[in-house]
């Protein structure tokens, strides 16, 4: 199945070629179809499979260039995500050579000023849900063109206080608009939502493996004491060229980073407690490899999808074996080998067993001796 198969415009297929996109993936080829077709679908595939893509380019097939209103809405839960989409919308419209504007409605900046910008009518708006939902509700935002409604990370979008804002954007647009759902997981509470927004979901699944199988598991037991001193040997071992350490909270992030950053560890911070400007020089330099090491929350990093993310590493590890596959799903992707390296203690390594049976994925037992990660 190629692209041109599933009746996507040359102009977008050579928008793909300089992204370096050949084929499709298992879920853009199940989505292309149904979406670009207007019906409901909840697109669920593992982290890192394209879901993206999936739902914008049926989003960009379906927009009246010509038309000045804002034809589609994405909704994302967190404003790097949100950043990573908008960032995209604009890459497939320049490759495309695509008169297809959009623009970023996040929290953290000037209301007055996106106000001002969508006096210009984007075709597309990409944001946090409450941004989103204050500009429509002052009227500054017209939803009664909007075709597709896009809300990604839907098991989170929908599972906690955004749910009020996700209905409220709904609910302005046109009864015959299309609603699209993403998400790595589908919980009960999500379901229960989503069969009272859109009856007649397709839903569109894609990939049988939990964890994507070009990833090796390893974790080190050690006192929690020495994980931080564990890690910085772990990471000149490694000599990993782009890593993610996730940790539970905030102000454990900003002490790693500080203290890898003292070792002479190119490390920044990224958590929730951060402005806007901080996490995104964090961002920046996390792309660009300047920082070759990103301290997060799950929190901070859901949904983000980075280039070149060679390791994960488990600082604290997830108590849910769902949390542990987004971590890990920021490695391995398109076609590439990932190392996730969990530090657990005695205690914690309890995890590790459930892992193994709930996601059918190997974990193995590794020590340090003499600089070098060697099987325990």
């Amino acid at each position: 199945m190629t692209f041109a198969d599933l009746q996507v415009p040359p102009a977008l297929i050579a928008a793909l070629a300089r992204q370096q996109i050949a084929d499709p993936t298992p879920i853009q080829s199940a989505a292309l179809p149904i979406l670009t077709a207007g019906k409901d679908a909840y697109l669920h595939a593992e982290t890192g499979t394209g879901k993206t893509l999936a739902y914008l380019l049926p989003i960009f097939c379906r927009i009246d260039s010509t038309q000045a209103a804002t034809q589609a809405v994405i909704v994302a839960p967190t404003h790097e995500l949100a950043i990573q989409i908008h960032r995209q919308c604009g890459e497939l419209a320049v490759n495309a050579a695509m008169p297809v504007r959009s623009l970023l409605l996040i929290g953290g900046t000037s209301t007055e000023r996106q106000i001002d910008k969508l006096k210009k009518k984007p075709h597309i708006v990409v944001g946090s849900p409450g941004r989103i939902a204050e500009l429509i509700d002052k009227g500054k935002l017209k939803s009664k063109f909007v075709r597709s409604i896009v809300i990604d990370e839907a098991d989170r979008l929908l599972n906690d206080e955004s749910v009020s804002a996700v209905r409220a954007i709904i609910q302005s647009a046109p009864p015959a608009r299309q609603l699209i759902f993403a998400s790595a997981t589908l919980e009960p509470e999500s379901r229960e939502v989503i069969a009272t927004l859109s009856p007649d979901l397709v839903m569109l699944e894609a990939g049988t493996a939990a964890v994507n199988q070009d990833i090796e598991h390893i974790y080190l037991v050690c006192e929690e004491r020495d994980k931080l001193d564990e890690l910085r040997k772990l990471l000149h071992a490694l000599e990993p060229e782009r890593a993610i350490v996730f940790v539970h909270r905030n102000d454990q992030s900003e002490r790693i980073a500080a203290k890898l950053a003292h070792h002479k560890i190119a490390a920044a911070d990224l958590n929730a407690a951060l402005d806007k400007q901080d996490r995104k020089h964090a961002m920046d330099g996390f792309r660009s490899g300047d920082i070759r090491v990103l301290i997060a929350s799950d929190i901070a990093a859901r949904g983000l999808d980075i280039k070149g993310v060679t390791h994960v590493f488990n600082f604290d590890v997830p108590t849910l074996s769902k949390a542990y596959l987004h971590r890990v799903g920021r490695t391995g992707r398109a076609g590439t080998k990932g190392l996730a390296v969990s530090l657990v203690t005695e205690i914690e390594a309890r995890v590790i067993p459930r892992y193994a049976d709930e996601l059918g994925i190997t974990l193995h037992r590794v020590r340090m001796r003499g600089g070098e990660v060697i099987a325990a």
